[in-house]
């Protein structure tokens, strides 16, 4: 999505502002079972449907704390945190992460995220610091907060 006067030359007047909120994003049993896949961690609070409803704290299976965290990228490219005439933009890392509550199987996800820093770097790249909220459909409490960094390139 493209800010109206959001570019490379504009993007420090938009520092304090809040870029948009993405669309809801699915998190169900199956992108939860193809994370764990990938990445090997196959714990029973996140794989095994039955057990976690019978001994688990959630009522059901929930999904990793990482999984939610790599949901951050697509939904602030959604939100149109990369400017129309950058090249390309890279993750640069991460500064604060707090998981603060479970997103269960099933659950619709978003992102708010507020453009909070930008330090020009020369050479045309740029370094944008971002607050994303992970909101769950339904819930007072986000899933995850994050501080995002992008390297993004003109």
């Amino acid at each position: 999505m493209s800010k109206t006067g959001y570019s490379m030359a504009t993007i420090d007047e938009f520092v304090g502002r809040e870029l948009g909120v993405s669309e809801w994003v699915v998190v169900d049993q199956a992108r939860i079972d193809a994370f764990a896949h990938c990445t090997g961690d196959t714990q029973w609070i996140h794989m095994n449907e039955e057990r976690a409803k019978r001994e688990g704290p959630f009522g059901g299976t929930i999904a990793h704390g990482y999984l939610t965290l790599s949901l951050l990228a697509t939904l602030a490219i959604e939100v149109g945190i990369i400017p129309a005439d950058a090249s390309a933009a890279l993750n640069y890392g991460l500064d604060k992460v707090r998981f603060m509550a479970p997103v269960r199987s099933g659950s619709r996800v978003r992102s708010r995220v507020m453009l909070t820093d930008v330090e020009r770097k020369g050479g045309g790249r740029i370094i944008v610091r971002a607050d994303n909220a992970l909101q769950v459909e339904g819930e007072e409490k986000p899933a995850l907060i994050a501080q995002t960094l992008v390297m993004i390139l003109a």
